[in-house]
Order: structure tokens, then sequence, then C-alpha cells
């Protein structure tokens, strides 16, 4: 991707503790869920949200019964595409 095509990038710390509310058998999975709803309300016009394949790997390094408490994210918004995509903070 150029550079000029590049958007906004914000970091957040998405919690995700409301996930352990529910069942066990699939937390982590409702977790992804969670996040993607986060990035959607917090950032109004993203039609698409992009997870990135290292975010979703940490979200399940524990298994699908014990995901993270909580996730610090870098969101980059492409405004011409409406597309959010969802990182790890470094």
């Amino acid at each position: 991707m150029s550079e000029e095509k590049r958007g906004e990038t914000r970091i957040y710390t998405v919690p995700l503790y409301r996930v352990y509310w529910g069942r066990r058998k699939n937390r982590a999975k409702r977790a992804v869920r969670l996040l993607r709803e986060f990035i959607k309300r917090h950032i109004k016009n993203a039609e698409r949200v992009v997870i990135d394949n290292e975010v979703n790997m940490y979200i399940w390094s524990r298994g699908i019964e014990k995901p993270p408490r909580r996730v610090k994210v870098e969101v980059e918004y492409i405004d011409e595409e409406k597309t959010a995509i969802v990182r790890l903070a470094k």
C-alpha cells in the first residue's frame, strides 16, 4: 500500500473483560467479535474492519477459554475505502 493512501492512525486499549461473563467454551471467538464492534463504534465511518492475523493469534494464544482481559491495538483508517485495519500496538 502506498504512503499517500494511508489514513489516520489511532491507538486503543480494548477491554475484553465482558467475554468472561459468558460461557467458557466460546470466549475467544466472542472476544474477536467484541473487538470488531468496539472499532466500529469508535471509528464511525468504517464499513469494513480488517483484523490482522497477529491480533487474532494474540487473542487465541491462551486458547478458547482464556482470552486476554485487554488488548492494545493500533487502528489505521483508510478513508477512500472506508476500511479500518487493526494491528497490535508496538
